[in-house]
């Protein structure tokens, strides 16, 4: 790509951001990093409770980008075939002749929102695995390539736990980020409320195609991370296993910690992240910025931890503060 082309397309993220303002107020740190995600290629876990516009986002996401998108309910009677797909016997009019067709499922889409993830089995949220780590489905031993870019937003309530199934730590691990959306501040609500109760708001126009996000994502891996930078990631994140960690807080609570898939996607999010803002280079702000949405959901704490209320953001702000740059 030319220069001019780079700053083109980089000219058109600003605009996306303010198209997706058009429907969603405030949550900006929430659409930077469901924005990293996307430029990162990764996929991630929105988590809030009932209301918060997580659906909302990612279908105005979905219109801003022009993306083919689906929405999948999770439901505890869902079935693996309903999100991958199915063979369906069919019959040449002609010859006579029958043969099996796959007929693919919602997950065959550019966006796919898996709407609250833990409200189906294990069985069923194993199938999404092989399509969020390969980028492809197999179906009675044939790969079927899923488009790209490929992005799963999938989203989860964490207040209601009965009857839920809550994702293991190897599906959890798949997911790029771990997004939290909190409540919005007084001003955010008020606005909500005067923009959702009258009259329609303005459309939003799709800014970013396919193309577009595929360039995008090949341009966040020539982003560059200084040496020294590099080697703060890989010993933040060394640093979260309490077998070999020096952190006094990892070594009273830690139960388990971040495999090197971790600083795969801190690195990526990190230049992601610069992309974002107009940078060719990731900064220390950029790495201690994700370093809770990547780490959060990849470092285990014991029961000692849940005792004293202790959570994985509280491991990570100690891990920001003790491993020095």
């Amino acid at each position: 790509m030319t220069e001019q082309e780079v700053n083109a397309l980089l000219a058109k993220l600003p605009v996306l951001k303010a198209e997706i303002a058009k429907v969603i107020v405030g949550q900006e740190t929430v659409l930077d990093e469901v924005l990293v995600a996307l430029l990162a290629g990764g996929h991630a876990l929105l988590e809030g409770v009932p209301g918060l516009a997580k659906t909302l986002l990612v279908r105005t996401l979905a219109a801003a980008t022009d993306l083919p998108f689906r929405r999948i309910q999770f439901t505890p009677d869902l079935m693996p075939t309903d999100i991958l797909g199915t063979e369906v016997l069919e019959e040449d009019h002609g010859t006579g002749r029958r043969s099996f067709k796959f007929n693919p499922g919602p997950i065959f889409a550019s966006l796919v929102l898996a709407d609250e993830i833990n409200r189906t089995p294990p069985k069923t949220q194993a199938a999404l695995l092989e399509a969020m780590q390969e980028g492809h489905v197999t179906y009675a031993g044939t790969e079927h390539a899923l488009p790209k870019p490929f992005f799963l937003l999938a989203t989860q309530n964490p207040i209601e736990q009965s009857g839920t199934y809550p994702l293991p730590e190897a599906q959890l691990d798949r997911f790029l980020l771990y997004v939290r959306i909190g409540y919005p501040t007084a001003d955010e609500e008020l606005a909500v409320l005067r923009g959702t109760t009258g009259a329609a708001g303005q459309p939003v126009s799709p800014v970013l195609g396919g193309a577009d996000i595929r360039a995008l994502q090949a341009l966040v891996r020539q982003v560059s991370l200084s040496p020294e930078l590099m080697d703060f990631v890989n010993r933040l994140v060394r640093a979260t296993r309490p077998a070999t960690s020096e952190v006094a807080f990892i070594k009273a609570y830690g139960r388990w910690g971040a495999g090197p898939r971790a600083g795969q996607a801190l690195i990526l999010c990190a230049k992601a992240r610069a992309l974002l803002h107009g940078r060719f280079a990731a900064t220390l702000e950029d790495i201690r910025t994700l370093a809770p949405p990547v780490l959060r959901h990849r470092v285990l704490l014991n029961f000692n931890a849940e005792a004293e209320n202790l959570t994985a953001d509280d491991a990570v702000a100690e891990l920001l503060k003790a491993v020095k740059v």
